[in-house]
């Protein structure tokens, strides 16, 4: 009996395939465009140039050929080919505009027609096509400066049949951000091109149902990954641009969904600019979260409570963000991680505190391991997580999170000298019969957290589970762990004989983490995930170890900055996060 998630990937490969090659032999008479478009993407310098040498780093591989074009490469693995087939690195040679980044974007765009464009490859799928659309719509005038009328007539061609393919398509890409690029592409389309302006109308209409259906109360996506509620706040806005742009009106489902947006990213956006990494994704490229942020023009932020299901404590530029719901479930749930109650500190420009991120550049292994809960700054019990890992599917490979805790109850207020936030979870009840509460709290000149943890029997049943969980081990205790993931920038030093440890940032702040000195506080080595590095980055974590043997365990923490550290840090230092001294 055929797997129904394999039929349905091989029936949409075989649709994609099937509208590919019907709408690329029709001779699409090549037309200009209504009018000039204006970029909007925002590309890396460092990554162009990188281009330029002829190194590729796509998904954290990377492949050095000076002398190869992109399409002669052999891609490592889907996520290369997808980076490639997407065009966004043209944002990357448009960001060094010289004459050698625009010889080798004109060089390979017009090779890619050569060689995928009569519907060949693994870039004919609708989010890939609509991420291309955008890409060379955006930087056409960059692209076609200086082009004969036969190159012209070519990019105009691929770019209509393209756009047929997606009215087309569009809807067999996945719900959420496959979807949003899809649609976003084929209303970039249908506005730019002469003659296609009628493909634009029902993919508006769509759009707008998607933002109804996708983007919940709370600005939020079912998969809960900030780094993708950023790239679908990005493809709106630019929709919305291009609308206006257009004289057309913009629906006010599409126009709500970016209102309810903007207020969730400010709350998921560190003191340092960049975004709180969970579930799946990352900080997101320098600046794209303020960029985006500006050009929507809104500017309040969300109301006291959760967005997305996570909640913020700041002050005095030092910024905390919790997951404080329970993980994505079902199909969301294919990148999710086990990781409520954990948290992230950034203070001024720089993280302190981490999760180790998603390892999906990195291997399955590494995909595994950072979706545990030991990957996250958060409390696990006798080796296990708070939510497991299906096993996977048979022809997909992917691994849904499941048994997760499915009740969190919350509370956000002010404390005698700050805020507030203390939250709990059921993940530990079926195995160990206890509930893990966390309260943090933020003192109003952002200086200082006072953290608790703590594990509770909360009803009879549970303690008989418990008392059964303790039995196992023989009356000695059930061993708990509550990890502090340090960025790797942060020197960390034991103190005080071994009660406490100082860290202390590029800024020239020294935090110190202190705790109560009823566990076993020790400095382990820790690891970083970027998907812009070619490997995991060493780092360190700050690991209490404890054993609980009762109906009620409490441990207490802090972090504060050191007496010595001044009020105002000048933090002037860039950093480039897309080289790879490794």
């Amino acid at each position: 009996m055929f797997n129904s998630t394999r039929l349905n990937a091989r029936k949409a490969h075989l649709l994609n395939l099937w509208h590919a090659r019907a709408a690329t032999r029709t001779k699409a008479r090549a037309r200009g465009f209504v009018s000039a478009p204006e970029p909007r993407t925002i590309g890396s310098f460092a990554r162009g140039r990188q281009l330029i040498a002829g190194n590729f780093l796509f998904a954290g591989s990377l492949l050095s050929e000076q002398d190869k074009s992109p399409w002669e490469l052999v891609p490592p693995n889907a996520g290369f080919a997808e980076g490639l087939h997407g065009f966004a690195w043209m944002d990357d040679l448009a960001a060094v505009g010289d004459v050698k980044a625009r010889d080798a974007a004109r060089r390979w765009l017009w090779e890619w027609i050569d060689v995928y464009g009569k519907g060949r490859g693994p870039g004919w799928t609708p989010d890939l096509t609509g991420r291309r659309l955008i890409r060379w719509i955006n930087h056409a005038l960059f692209v076609l400066r200086g082009n004969d009328e036969y190159d012209s007539d070519a990019f105009y061609r691929s770019l209509r049949q393209q756009t047929r393919f997606l009215a087309k398509r569009w809807h067999g890409a996945a719900p959420g951000l496959a979807r949003f690029e899809a649609l976003t592409g084929l209303i970039y389309a249908g506005l730019s091109l002469e003659g296609l302006e009628p493909l634009a109308d029902p993919a508006i209409k769509a759009l707008a149902r998607e933002c109804r259906t996708q983007i919940d109360a709370q600005g939020g996506l079912p998969t809960r990954n900030p780094e993708e509620l950023l790239s679908v706040f990005t493809l709106l806005s630019w929709a919305a641009a291009a609308l206006s742009e257009a004289g057309r009106g913009t629906p006010r489902d599409h126009l709500a969904a970016i209102e309810r947006i903007a207020p969730t990213l400010r709350t998921l956006r560190h003191s340092d600019g960049g975004l709180a990494r969970f579930h799946g994704g990352g900080r997101g490229a320098e600046g794209w979260l303020d960029h985006a942020l500006a050009a929507s023009g809104i500017k309040h932020r969300q109301p006291d409570g959760l967005s997305m299901g996570y909640a913020r404590l700041s002050a005095g530029r030092t910024s905390v963000i919790i997951d404080a719901s329970p993980p994505p479930g079902g199909d969301a749930s294919y990148n999710a991680h086990a990781s409520t109650l954990a948290f992230e500190l950034t203070s001024g420009r720089r993280p302190l505190i981490v999760n180790c991120g998603s390892g999906v550049s990195f291997g399955i292994e590494w995909r595994r391991a950072g979706r545990a809960t030991p990957s996250h700054s958060a409390l696990s019990l006798g080796g296990y997580s708070s939510a497991r890992l299906d096993a996977p599917e048979r022809y997909s490979g992917l691994e849904a999170l499941i048994d997760g805790p499915t009740h969190v109850p919350v509370e956000i207020s002010s404390a005698p000298d700050g805020q507030r936030f203390q939250g709990g979870h059921d993940g530990y009840v079926l195995t160990h019969g206890l509930t893990h509460a966390r309260t943090l709290e933020l003192t109003l000149d952002g200086r200082a957290v006072a953290g608790e943890d703590m594990l509770l029997a909360m009803e009879p049943s549970d303690e008989r589970r418990f008392d059964r969980a303790l039995d196992r081990t023989t009356l000695k205790g059930i061993k708990y762990e509550i990890r502090f993931h340090l960025h790797p920038e942060v020197d960390a030093t034991l103190d005080l004989g071994g009660a406490a440890v100082s860290m202390a940032l590029k800024s020239g702040e020294i935090w110190v983490f202190r705790h109560d000195g009823t566990q076993t506080l020790t400095l382990e080595p820790g690891v970083y995930l970027e998907t812009t590095r070619l490997k995991p980055r060493a780092a360190e974590q700050i690991v209490l170890t404890g054993r609980t043997t009762s109906h009620a365990t409490r441990v207490r923490w802090s972090l504060s900055k050191a007496q010595e550290t001044a009020i105002g840090v000048r933090d002037l230092s860039m950093d480039d996060p897309y080289m790879d001294e490794d």
